[in-house]
């Protein structure tokens, strides 16, 4: 069983041709509220996408935006252990431009009351991931609690920061995208350079419409991503970070959960939103099965530059 602690967040999402510069006013088009808040994705993710069963520890206000947030991820399949806040209900501002790049802004409200405290007992869980959009004080004593009890951890490095040892030596699995991979290395290299800095077991670098690399122990994984039509990105990262748990906590291989996360987390760029995004673990599975061959030798070359590999 997947335990997911992290935050929870009603995402107010604006359309426009393209992201404001700073200073700019853009006029928009559609307005739609969405579900989202990255370890509420990654809790819908884990359930939905990779047929999980799945646990989620967040805080919520006393307030109507917590409704539609316990709709979504009861809805996914998910079990929630919540925790009432005085603060409001954590929100986020997201502009998502034409070409399906966004910007967002987020208000952490009710996320920044989990405590150390509320962490559950752990008999029965198997893997614990967490992000960081919640105090850094719980997120480390969640991982240190976690890897005393056997559990895998998993920590998805977004928003990015500088981490303290003590949270890097109790982490299993660090995940995030390039620009993250560099602030918490705290490194200038290359994409080989900075997983080389980390002593973490296993790293996982997302690149975007490029694909991912992974070093895991002493061995690299390169997996390319998959053709898709981008209409919303919001999401596909969190898709992907739940893909990767559900795949590994079911037994796959590495580079197997490499693949069905990247799978994952490309279908989540099809649709709008982030937890409306999440596709079925059947779409997942279907994907994988229509496109075999995207793992090309010249795609995976073209990563191996990319990262500074050859």
């Amino acid at each position: 069983m997947i335990l997911v602690a992290g935050s929870a967040n009603l995402d107010f999402v604006v359309r426009a041709d393209h992201i404001p510069s700073p200073g700019e006013t853009v006029l928009g088009r559609d307005f739609q509220t969405f579900p989202g808040g990255k370890g509420a994705n990654q809790a819908v993710a884990c359930s939905r996408a990779g047929g999980a069963a799945t646990t989620m520890l967040l805080a919520l206000g006393n307030d109507a935006f917590a409704k539609p947030l316990e709709d979504s991820l009861q809805g996914a399949g998910v079990t929630l252990l919540t925790q009432r806040a005085a603060q409001p209900t954590g929100t986020a501002f997201i502009c998502l431009a034409a070409n399906g790049e966004n910007a967002i802004t987020v208000a952490p409200g009710a996320n920044g009351s989990l405590r150390p405290e509320h962490l559950p007992d752990l008999a029965g869980i198997t893997h614990l991931l967490l992000q960081l959009e919640i105090p850094l004080d719980a997120v480390t004593a969640y991982a240190k609690a976690a890897k005393s009890a056997g559990v895998t951890v998993l920590l998805n490095a977004a928003p990015a920061r500088a981490l303290p040892p003590e949270l890097l030596d109790a982490v299993d699995i660090l995940i995030f995208n390039e620009g993250e991979l560099a602030v918490v290395a705290n490194h200038g290299g290359s994409i080989a350079d900075c997983l080389r800095q980390l002593k973490v077991p296993t790293v996982v670098v997302t690149l975007g419409a490029r694909g991912c690399v992974a070093r895991h122990m002493d061995t690299l994984f390169l997996q390319a991503s998959f053709a898709i039509e981008p209409v919303d990105t919001t999401g596909a990262g969190d898709t992907f970070c739940g893909g990767l748990c559900a795949a590994l906590s079911q037994g796959k291989s590495m580079d197997a959960a490499l693949r069905y996360a990247s799978a994952a987390g490309a279908l989540a760029c099809t649709q709008l939103g982030a937890q409306s995004s999440v596709p079925t673990a059947a779409a997942v599975t279907a994907l994988l099965a229509e496109q075999p061959q995207n793992n090309s030798p010249a795609r995976l070359d073209a990563l191996r530059t990319l990262c500074g590999l050859t």
